[in-house]
């Protein structure tokens, strides 16, 4: 949708079952829009969205990759997303958050 593409957010979409928040619960704050399905989480204090609850998978999270403790060292494959059409392209994330 139009905030990763403007904002140039690079994630992984992981199941829920997998994700687990350490610490900051209480300093996040939601901002949901359109349908309300998707729930995207920010830090109060900085503003940064480290993570959120996509639409296109609602049993899975999307972690901001350089949020990731020690991203730099992960070795992993960057797959481009058409985020600009992102209703066309959807379905093919769907896979993304199954354990």
């Amino acid at each position: 949708c139009s905030i990763c593409a403007m904002s140039g957010n690079i994630h992984i979409i992981v199941p829920s079952s997998r994700f687990r928040l350490l610490q900051g619960n209480d300093n996040l704050a939601e901002y949901t829009f359109n349908t309300g399905a998707a729930r995207h989480l920010f830090c109060k204090t900085c503003g940064v969205k480290s993570f959120y609850i996509p639409r296109s998978n609602p049993d899975g999270v999307a972690v901001t990759w350089r949020c990731i403790d020690d991203w730099q060292d992960l070795n992993a494959t960057v797959n481009r997303f058409d985020g600009q059409n992102w209703e066309q392209h959807a379905h093919t994330l769907a896979h993304k958050s199954k354990a």
